[in-house]
């Protein structure tokens, strides 16, 4: 089908221009070739509105034209031994082997990668816990200060009240002594 389909690409090329110009001077119908090859015809058909219309018949192929186009039969198979059955399937084998192995291999990388991202997730993991733990314990150790500073502030508060309550004690005895 493609070899037909190919020859009739060769042919239309090879077409007469002249002839589609004398039939589009000379309009009516005529039942007449228009041009005929080895293995086709081209008739004009009834005119259309949208232009000349044509009619390509394909003949049989001819026996000269057969032997040109025709295409060669593959090659007799030769007598296969024992053998050569046996070569093929050992080498075979070695193949399967062979991606067996390659896929045994691209496998054992890959586990390897995984371990080597689980060790590093594991890693960083514990990196962050250490540092979560030590930010903790800084800020354990700010609010222990911040709590002393806290209470010593307030003892000092106390102890200066104490002073002036002191002073203030000691003003009030000397002006009840003084007024008695």
């Amino acid at each position: 089908m493609a070899k037909t389909a190919v020859a009739y690409k060769e042919k239309m090329k090879e077409l007469s221009v002249i002839s589609l110009i004398c039939s589009c001077f000379y309009p009516e119908t005529r039942n007449k070739l228009v041009c005929e090859f080895e293995d086709m015809e081209v008739k004009p058909i009834n005119k259309r509105a949208s232009g000349q219309a044509f009619e390509v018949i394909l003949k049989p192929p001819s026996p000269l034209s057969d032997a040109a186009h025709s295409i060669t039969s593959p090659p007799k198979k030769k007598d296969v031994s024992l053998g050569d059955i046996q070569k093929k399937l050992e080498a075979a084998e070695d193949r399967r082997r062979s991606q067996e192995v390659q896929l045994l291999k691209s496998l054992a990388e890959k586990r390897e990668h995984e371990r080597d991202v689980l060790l590093r997730a594991m890693e960083e993991n514990n990196n962050f816990s250490k540092m979560a733990e030590e930010k903790l314990a800084l800020k354990m150790e700010q609010i222990k200060e911040n709590r002393e500073a806290y209470l010593a502030a307030m003892m000092e508060r106390l102890q200066e009240k104490e002073k002036h309550a002191a002073v203030v004690r000691r003003n009030k005895e000397l002006r009840e002594e003084l007024t008695a």
